[in-house]
């Protein structure tokens, strides 16, 4: 089949993800032949960089060797059983790895993606709180410009209204604080303090709420779709002793910030916190096969553990719940974390990719807003010759992108926002080539 036929018969019938299909008549589908590392190759022998980790799942890269090994392996005893009723080898060693990673969180709850991990960790704090005297608290909040996945609790908790909009009407009305105090990244003055005036407004948004609310939902330091923003760690320090104050539960969305992202294994690490629940997805795999998790306490899985007939148990299911191929893949990227000192890797490297973002913003003159955390870099693109943003009708990220794919790297933008979020592992010469071809984008773009 050739290029065109391809992409003749995938228009005809593949409706693709967060796009609006009529752009696909100018601006068609790239044909991908293969993947690996940091790179795409498209059926012409074209390289194109993953600057994104294609959706921020590909945490170690495409087709890495040790994943795929594992995965063959554990597909020739076989790839999926049902979860209720049975145990392996291989999802028993995954669990007893992800209850070591976090202190107190020794149990886990599997499931199939972000959207279905951020509903069950809600539905265990709902479900607790009604088996432990505590029936009125049935609430929720979280915060401003969060994004927590595409299912309706999830968009309900989330604040990217370009994605639920169409939907409100069958959406929670979850509250949001609003006065969330965000930074450049960790060179900012700022980045570990946020004042007791900054916290008092905070907290008054808070007590609104604090008598009924279950729990909080959040993106811990960066929330992505919302515009890659990052705020300080001491606002969830201090969420934290609000809330044991108050018995509401922290519900740490790390589907996006998890497995190394921000040059901590977890994002919430840089607040020296503990959340009650902590969602898990993308790099829990490196990216190579779907599947997600909850980590909760012991305290927690108590109030469930009872005589059948108490009703107490959690009946929540999915199909590929526990998805062996899944365990192994996720069993294989921990071995990798470890063995190449990933998270150390991106605590120190990270740096060098802002610097990059931040020499394109100089020689472009067309960024502003920049920021960033570990192997995460993010400005917002405005004319250079007003310093003032374009309207939003004219799409001048999207068009950027065209452009930079154009020139080898894909750098899908959330509407005019650059960032730059390769596989943590990428070397520095292909940060070097990202950079380059962010700014020649730029350029062309905003002569155009």
């Amino acid at each position: 089949m050739n290029n065109q036929e391809m992409i003749k018969l995938d228009l005809a019938h593949n409706w693709h993800p967060c796009s609006q299909m009529k752009d696909y008549e100018t601006f068609p589908p790239i044909p991908i032949e293969r993947a690996n590392g940091s790179y795409l190759y498209t059926t012409e022998g074209k390289e194109i960089i993953d600057a994104i980790s294609s959706w921020w799942c590909k945490s170690l890269g495409h087709c890495h060797p040790v994943i795929k090994e594992a995965v063959i392996k554990q597909l020739d005893k076989f790839e999926h059983i049902i979860g209720a009723n049975t145990c392996n080898e291989t999802i028993v060693n995954l669990s007893a790895q992800l209850a070591e990673l976090i202190p107190g969180l020794d149990k886990v709850f599997y499931s199939e993606n972000g959207s279905t991990a951020i509903e069950i960790a809600a539905k265990l704090s709902l479900q607790y709180n009604n088996q432990s005297g505590r029936e009125h608290k049935k609430e929720f909040m979280s915060l401003v410009n969060g994004y927590h996945g595409e299912s309706v609790l999830a968009l309900s908790a989330g604040d990217c209204e370009l994605y639920s909009k169409p939907y409100a009407h069958i959406m929670l009305k979850i509250p949001k604080i609003y006065s969330v105090p965000y930074v450049s990244g960790i060179k900012d003055e700022n980045w570990d303090k946020i004042s007791d005036e900054a916290w008092l407004e905070i907290e008054n948004e808070l007590a609104k709420y604090a008598e009924n609310l279950s729990a909080i939902f959040f993106e811990p330091i960066v929330q992505g779709a919302g515009g890659m923003l990052i705020y300080s760690p001491d606002f969830l320090r201090r969420l934290r002793k609000w809330a044991d104050k108050n018995q509401v539960h922290l519900i740490a969305d790390e589907i996006m910030t998890g497995f190394g992202r921000t040059g901590k294994f977890f994002a919430f690490e840089y607040a020296n916190i503990i959340p009650d629940f902590v969602a898990i997805s993308k790099g829990l795999t490196g990216g190579y096969v779907p599947m997600s998790a909850v980590l909760c306490s012991t305290e927690v899985y108590n109030a469930f553990y009872d005589d059948y007939a108490s009703g107490k148990a959690f009946l929540h299911s999915n199909t590929y719940t526990g998805y062996a191929a899944g365990a192994a893949a996720g069993l294989a990227s921990l071995r990798i974390m470890q063995d190449e000192d990933i998270v150390a890797q991106v605590a120190k490297r990270g740096i060098g990719l802002q610097d990059r973002l931040a020499q394109v913003a100089t020689s472009t003159n067309s960024l502003i807003n920049l920021r960033g955390v570990g192997f995460v870099a993010a400005a917002d693109i405005v004319n250079p010759a007003t310093g003032k943003s374009y309207d939003s009708k004219l799409r001048t990220g999207y068009k950027c992108f065209q452009k930079a794919i154009e020139l080898g790297a894909w750098l899908r933008p959330l509407g005019d926002t650059i960032y730059i979020f390769p596989p943590l592992n990428t070397d520095e010469q292909t940060l070097d080539k990202i950079a380059q071809i962010a700014e020649e984008a730029l350029i062309i773009t905003l002569k155009e």
